[in-house]
């Protein structure tokens, strides 16, 4: 059996190194947030963050306590750590937390019925060594395409890819996080066995994504049309 973790599920997929900020009002998630800044000093405090969906593909999840009959929800294997960085309580005994994305995970096995909140046995899932110097051939190629996505998606892009890291690893990860994804294609390269691959999906990804937005821009609106007055109908 692997390491227990607490996990949080959410509408989102989470990478190393990016910042997910949260509000927390559901009790069982301040309780998880008290068990966390009540952990000794040295300890990271740190929960998993698994992306939902629904299916038969799914991991399903127990309902709250108490309540019988089948999930509602469920989880992807593969998730992502949020260690939390800022706690702020609020009047209402809610919480306002900063974490940041720290190490994937894969979910081995899930409790019937948990807690006052999920917990789940994981494998950890570092980055595998071997391909290093694949991911740094790839790094290039990937800069270059995505600073002409941001080009077309950002106004600030000139700042913001004066600001992009070179280490293949966190490019990967900042690739996936930060690009106009669905939630399964993020979740497809959060799950990617190495980074080589992750960068290798994400060249194909963005020259789609290039490719779409430049036909969508390029699509000519008549101006007689743009000269006619709308419809009171």
């Amino acid at each position: 059996m692997g390491q227990r973790l607490p996990v949080f599920p959410l509408g989102t997929v989470l990478f190393p190194g990016l910042v997910l900020p949260l509000h927390i009002f559901e009790d069982r998630y301040r309780q998880l947030v008290r068990d966390l800044t009540s952990l000794p000093e040295g300890v990271t405090r740190e929960f998993g963050v698994v992306a939902i969906r629904r299916g038969w593909e799914a991991l399903p999840t127990a309902g709250p306590p108490g309540v019988p009959g089948p999930s509602t929800v469920s989880l992807h294997e593969v998730g992502c750590t949020a260690e939390l960085r800022q706690v702020t309580e609020l009047p209402n005994g809610r919480f306002d937390i900063v974490t940041v994305g720290r190490r994937r995970f894969r979910i081995t096995d899930l409790p019937e019925d948990p807690a006052a909140y999920l917990t789940a046995s994981v494998q950890w899932l570092p980055e595998p060594a071997g391909q290093e110097e694949m991911a740094d051939r790839l790094v290039p190629q990937v800069l270059a395409v995505f600073r002409q996505y941001l080009e077309l998606v950002r106004t600030d892009s000139a700042e913001i890819t004066e600001q992009l890291p070179e280490q293949p690893t966190v490019v990967s990860h900042l690739v996936a996080a930060t690009t106009a994804l669905t939630i399964g294609e993020r979740q497809a390269l959060l799950a990617e066995l190495d980074t080589a691959r992750r960068l290798r999906a994400e060249l194909r990804i963005l020259n789609r994504e290039i490719a779409l937005l430049r036909r969508v821009r390029a699509v000519p609106v008549p101006l007689p049309e743009m000269a006619v007055p709308a419809s009171p109908n």
